[in-house]
């Protein structure tokens, strides 16, 4: 599953091929990927992304007319850059979204279907989906001991939980408890 340093590799990539570009038209093939009704996602065909965030383990593109496109990859997902127009065929390439500089697809290996696209009208109705949990990058090492024992879980558990810490998943948690020496199991308000 892509991660936080996933994820802000995903975005350095897309800022060259995407920010002043327009997204041209958008084609989805996932019957399950778009989990917005409204607004359409073709209300952003036509406009140029003017902006790329990270939103925990989601990729968001921020749109000239204030509309917010969000990726969720989840475990399998994947997005990949063609300089040539993609038709998505709903098994594997689950959507194309052509822009004038090329198409970004989004592709998922295996059954599950677990990705997902959310389209938001700005970016107040943006803030729903972020689960809130502290940027680690720019934490302070106090603000981090913090969050990490305000409530008692494993350490594992704590440093997974999306509302606690922004975008650490299994693989990153893994590698932060074996470089620390501290057990997963260990309780967080024992420490």
């Amino acid at each position: 599953m892509p991660e936080l340093p996933d994820i802000v590799v995903y975005i350095e990539a897309l800022e060259q091929r995407v920010v002043g570009h327009v997204l041209e038209r958008v084609r989805i093939a996932g019957p399950f990927l778009l989990r917005t009704a409204v607004p359409a996602i073709d209300s952003v065909q036509g406009h140029k992304v003017v902006e790329l965030r990270r939103i925990g383990k989601r990729i968001a593109l921020g749109f000239e007319n204030g509309m917010w496109l969000v990726f969720h990859l989840m475990i399998a997902g994947r997005l990949h850059w063609k300089n040539t127009t993609v038709v998505p065929d709903g098994r594997r390439t689950l959507a194309a979204f052509g822009f004038d500089s090329g198409t970004l697809t989004l592709t998922e290996a295996g059954t599950q279907k677990r990705a997902s696209l959310h389209l938001f009208a700005d970016e107040v109705a943006m803030t729903a989906i972020d689960p809130g949990g502290l940027e680690v990058l720019s934490a302070t090492r106090e603000t981090f001991a913090e969050a990490l024992i305000s409530e008692n879980h494993t350490l594992k558990r704590a440093l997974t939980d999306p509302h606690l810490f922004s975008g650490i998943g299994n693989a990153y948690s893994d590698e932060i408890l074996f470089h620390a020496q501290l057990s997963p199991v260990l309780l967080t308000q024992r420490m």
